[in-house]
């Protein structure tokens, strides 16, 4: 009895176990999934991974051999604007002629960028414009159309073209605001604030102002401080200039 229980028992448990196949040809060796064959598990992967990606691959045998361009024409509106594009670049939009490659006897312009600033000092820029023995053959023919001249003296300064605000400059040495000649008046400040709008710099008032008597006198009221520099007219640029 208990040998009957046993038997019937075994034979419960063999038909609820699942089927085990006889080859692992079509189980993944990485990670134990089955497939039918490795063609079919080489492509579900292939679209696995492109999915993931964002991509879609072309169905399986509808790319073509041939390469881009040969053949038939463009189908997808992609290919119809990248071959609007190459037809458009290959010719001249002002002249409408053919556009010719650069070569040495049809050298390319000069590199500019978009404000019309010369990029010649750019090796990237001009790299990408031409090529290392069209960029020689340029400096070449610049180097040959070089010319050089030598100084010339131009000789003393006339005498009687009137003061020299460096000559001024040279022979004072106190600084601005301090008073060495004597001016008599009252508002004197505000008077010479309106004379001094007169002049485009102080340059063109200290020159006026030597060539009005000064800086002993002081006939528009140029300089009320009596220090002998006209509208704030400042000689230490001058100086400096010398001893540099």
């Amino acid at each position: 009895m208990r040998v009957t229980l046993a038997v019937v028992v075994l034979a419960a448990l063999s038909a609820c176990a699942p089927a085990i196949p006889d080859s692992r040809a079509g189980v993944d060796p990485g990670t134990g999934v089955g497939f039918g064959n490795s063609q079919d598990y080489l492509r579900q992967k292939a679209e696995r991974e492109a999915a993931l990606a964002g991509a879609v691959l072309p169905p399986a045998n509808s790319v073509s051999a041939m390469p881009p361009g040969v053949g038939t024409p463009p189908d997808t509106e992609a290919e119809r604007l990248a071959a609007d594009i190459r037809a458009a670049l290959a010719v001249d939009p002002v002249t409408g002629r053919e556009m010719v490659p650069a070569s040495p006897s049809n050298p390319p312009p000069a590199v500019l960028n978009s404000a019309g600033i010369s990029q010649e000092n750019s090796f990237d820029a001009v790299g990408a414009e031409r090529s290392i023995e069209q960029d020689a053959a340029r400096i070449a023919q610049n180097r040959a159309q070089y010319q050089m001249f030598q100084p010339e003296a131009i000789g003393p300064r006339p005498g009687d073209v009137g003061p020299n605000i460096v000559a001024y400059a040279l022979a004072t040495k106190h600084p601005r605001g301090t008073q060495i000649y004597r001016r008599v008046g009252v508002n004197l400040q505000s008077k010479a604030e309106r004379a001094c709008r007169n002049y485009p710099s102080p340059d063109q008032a200290q020159l006026d102002f030597l060539r009005r008597g000064g800086p002993e006198r002081d006939r528009l009221g140029l300089d009320p401080d009596g220090d002998g520099y006209a509208c704030d007219w400042d000689p230490a640029p001058f100086r400096r200039a010398v001893q540099n």
